[in-house]
């Protein structure tokens, strides 16, 4: 009995981390992304979601105060600079210069949605939970709620036209000024 409370809260502590990453890829996903890099995005932002928590386990707790507050203001301010830098994209004409989670694009994207892991990692590293289980679960829900933004941000897409790409940068500003005050 204890093991499945301890599986349903890793799971929806896992759904909660991955929040940030189902929100921005929804606005990623009206970016006009081919399904083979939606499958990409999904399993590096869940491997980022698996190793950041695991760096913070292993790291311990002791460091996660000096550390936590710094974590949240580098990823708020790479959302909102990809964010800015997509919704001025949407102005030009040429596809050329349009950031595409792609290559340090996607990796620069997955550190920054997983940094919040990272710092849970902290913690749940001194409470003792089962790493290798925590860490798949982790994996497993971020890839799955990085699908499901991406292919649901593909849909609206194609509903909003041209404005999908501002309303998908604007979705990532508007996320990243939320992490940097909240």
């Amino acid at each position: 009995m204890f093991f499945s409370i301890e599986l349903l809260s890793l799971a929806l502590l896992a759904v909660g981390l991955s929040m940030d990453a189902f929100s921005i890829s929804l606005g990623l996903g009206m970016n006009k992304i081919r399904l083979k890099r939606i499958a990409v995005i999904g399993l590096v932002i869940g491997s980022f979601h698996m190793l950041f928590p695991m760096a913070g386990m292993l790291l311990g707790h002791a460091l996660s105060e000096q550390v936590g507050q710094w974590t949240a203001i580098a990823s708020g301010i790479l959302l909102f600079f990809i964010g800015a830098h997509m919704f001025f994209s949407a102005f030009r004409i040429s596809d050329e210069y349009r950031w595409q989670p792609a290559g340090i694009g996607l990796w620069i994207l997955a550190g920054s949605v997983s940094l919040d892991s990272f710092t849970v990692g902290f913690s749940l590293g001194i409470s003792g939970v089962t790493i290798v289980i925590t860490l798949l679960i982790f994996g497993v829900v971020s890839c799955l709620l990085t699908w499901a933004g991406l292919l649901l941000g593909r849909h609206l897409q194609g509903f909003l036209g041209t404005y999908s790409e501002i309303l998908g940068g604007l979705i990532l500003s508007c996320f990243g000024i939320y992490m940097l005050f909240s």
